[in-house]
């Protein structure tokens, strides 16, 4: 594709909410009444698993899995085996440029019941970018990447209620070049993230109520250049459920919700200098339409999965931000499939918008690993 181009999409895809359909300013006309809220490292809040991903994006109270730790640190906790892992795979804005792409590596181990701990990490290729000058001579090239590392801890509080941290390395290299004529530098910050997970039996016995909440990336800006001028990262709150319903012994559904919001201060105030606590809870009444436009800077996830005998999964699902808020809407499709050691997850994007949208045809792939080993104590006959 043209440089110029890909240049113009790194930038973006780091300086603005990601995929907002067409009406990212700059690149298909500039619309004054769009006021999305942006931060740098947007990468932190892309999913980055298939079977979450299916649902909408929704994950923050659904069944645990080896990408729980993502979503939800105190659900890990409620993981069914001892230790397991993923690695999820994603081809970004594959539609316009080729060379980007998502990594998200993952693993868990139980200590005992009550216990248990994570450790992830989630990669960001943006692609090789080739620069010129002004008279279009070639001025050398870079390869901009982000990734970040994260240690999990979940403990189970009662029978039903669990809570879980996590802590968060973020290192972003953006341009390994001069930025307004000072020499760049990678972005580096550390966050950490909170996490509550109830679940209940309800009376019938056939299903199941699940509540999730978390509060993510709560950490320090980043600057890349001058440390006077810092950008916030993609602090965010989700609230969510899930409902399981066994229809029989061998088929059930699941239904989940999640409703989430970043606490950032909207950023058409002019101000820079807010401070980590005070960008987060000004979030909540900083926006310039009062209180109908902070219910439009909340996010809607909605989806269902369709379980067979354990082994088989289909999933489908539906996200939804405000027009004015970045107006991404699409449905989302997936299937899944689980042997005893292994499983793979896929995940399939189609956009609602009238518009082109960047991030059609997004596909996520996933493989599960659950090792098996055999007790020490156990004894092995002679054939």
């Amino acid at each position: 594709m043209n440089r110029l181009a890909a240049i113009t999409i790194v930038i973006v895809a780091q300086s603005v909410a990601f995929g907002q359909s067409g009406s990212t300013p700059g690149l298909i006309g500039q619309d004054s009444t769009l006021r999305p809220i942006t931060t740098a490292v947007p990468f932190l809040s892309i999913t980055p698993d298939a079977r979450a991903a299916a649902m909408g994006d929704a994950g923050v109270a659904s069944t645990p899995d080896a990408n729980s730790a993502y979503w939800n640190a105190a659900k890990l906790v409620f993981v069914e085996n001892k230790t397991g892992g993923s690695l999820s795979y994603t081809p970004w804005l594959a539609k316009i440029i080729n060379d980007m792409h998502i990594f998200y590596l993952s693993g868990y181990y139980k200590i005992s019941r009550e216990q248990a701990i994570a450790a992830s990490m989630k990669y960001f290729d943006m692609g090789n970018v080739d620069f010129f000058t002004i008279d279009a001579i070639p001025n050398g090239s870079f390869n901009p990447r982000d990734f970040s590392f994260d240690l999990t801890y979940s403990r189970l509080l009662t029978e039903n209620l669990s809570i879980g941290g996590t802590i968060r390395y973020i290192h972003s290299n953006l341009t390994g070049y001069l930025v307004g004529g000072q020499d760049a530098r990678p972005g580096k910050s550390v966050a950490v993230d909170f996490g509550v997970f109830y679940t209940k039996q309800l009376v019938s016995k056939n299903s199941s109520l699940s509540l999730g909440a978390t509060l993510t990336n709560i950490g320090a800006k980043i600057s890349y250049a001058d440390v006077r001028n810092k950008d916030f990262i993609p602090g965010n709150m989700r609230v969510g459920g899930a409902y399981k319903m066994e229809i029989n012994p061998t088929n059930s559904f699941s239904f989940v919700m999640d409703f989430n919001k970043l606490l950032v201060p909207s950023p058409y105030d002019g101000s820079n200098d807010q401070t980590l606590l005070s960008g987060a809870f000004g979030s909540f009444t900083d926006a310039r339409g009062g209180f109908s436009e902070e219910l439009q800077e909340i996010m809607t996830s909605v989806g269902v999965e369709y379980l067979y005998n354990n082994v088989f999964a289909g999933r489908a699902g539906y996200f939804y931000e405000a027009k004015e808020k970045g107006n991404r809407k699409y449905l989302t499709v997936g299937a899944g499939f689980k042997m005893t050691q292994f499983g793979f997850d896929v995940a399939y994007m189609v956009p609602t918008n009238k518009r082109e949208n960047a991030l059609a045809e997004t596909l996520r792939l996933t493989l599960h690993f659950i090792p098996v080993f055999k007790d020490q104590n156990e004894e092995v006959s002679n054939p």
